[in-house]
């Protein structure tokens, strides 16, 4: 592992008991069209998941439904045995089925599974830490996350989790999972056009938990916007690269794990992050989303 996580954009945050960089790796794009199958280049996936490492990123959020299994075998084949420093986090709560969609499983047996399959995959005896995955593709649902959130936290007791997060949730059932047992991070849809967690964002940071935004220029369906665009022409640089660069600005609690199966694209976009927006520039992107 390169030691050069301090100059990596937005410096480190500490995750639960250990220091992460703050720009991340989101290993997502690593698997087959729609996450499904192994990668069209293999070798290329696995020098991706290496220059992350030679670049100084300590945080890899991962899943065994990315594949499925395929994104985690990568993972392990490129990095296994990991280094120290390397922070993995993986969730839980959806599998896969044979058209690609993304069935719910989150009664207690369907957890333990998931668990013991991420553990396999991964090739470790403990999971750095475990994301609860609420609600649906269409984003966060309403009800109780309780039995589902306490098979982890006996999972976490039996010695097969460090920490513990929720993905996808309100900030109702952030408030209840807290109420169960401590949580590191949340990690939901965030970007410069969907703010709807702006409040949770800020008690979050108040409270020393990390926030993790998914789809920082709008995922399957990017962020369109002519100040982004405005903005980006100004100072020479990529729409991504000025959202990345915003999130960071947002609050220091906010972790990024673009993600990329492209050398260069993951290069660009750690030089990306990296950028220097003025106070100007950042009132014009606010707007996008108020």
């Amino acid at each position: 592992m390169n030691t050069s996580s301090a100059s990596l954009p937005g410096g480190t945050w500490t995750l639960g008991d250990s220091s992460v960089t703050r720009f991340g790796y989101g290993a997502m794009q690593l698997a087959g069209p729609w996450v499904m199958g192994p990668p069209a280049d293999h070798d290329g996936a696995l020098a991706v998941l290496r220059e992350a490492a030679r670049l100084g990123i300590t945080h890899i959020d991962t899943s065994d439904a990315y594949g499925p299994r395929f994104t985690n075998e990568l993972i392990r084949e490129a990095l296994h045995p990991y280094p120290e420093p390397l922070f993995i986090t993986t969730k839980v709560g959806a599998t896969r089925d044979a058209q690609g969609g993304w069935p719910t499983a989150r009664r207690p047996e369907d957890l333990r599974k998931q668990v013991h399959e991420n553990l396999g995959s991964l090739g470790v005896d403990t999971l750095d830490l475990v994301n609860l995955r609420m609600g649906d593709a269409q984003g966060p649902r309403p009800g109780s996350i309780a039995e589902a959130f306490e098979t982890l936290v006996d999972l976490r007791q039996e010695g097969l989790i460090r920490h513990l997060g929720v993905s996808n949730v309100t900030a109702e059932q952030v408030a209840e999972a807290r109420g169960i047992a401590p949580i590191v991070c949340v990690q939901n849809m965030y970007n410069l056009a969907h703010r709807h967690d702006d409040d949770l964002v800020d008690h979050l940071a108040a409270d020393g938990i990390a926030y993790v935004p998914f789809f920082p220029l709008g995922g399957f369906t990017p962020l369109q916007s002519e100040a982004l665009s405005r903005v980006a022409n100004r100072l020479g640089t990529t729409p991504m690269s000025v959202a990345l660069a915003w999130l960071l600005r947002r609050s220091p609690n906010i972790l990024l794990i673009p993600g990329t199966s492209s050398l260069a694209h993951l290069r660009e976009n750690v030089a990306g992050a990296g950028l220097s927006l003025s106070d100007e520039d950042v009132a014009e992107l606010d707007g996008i989303g108020h």
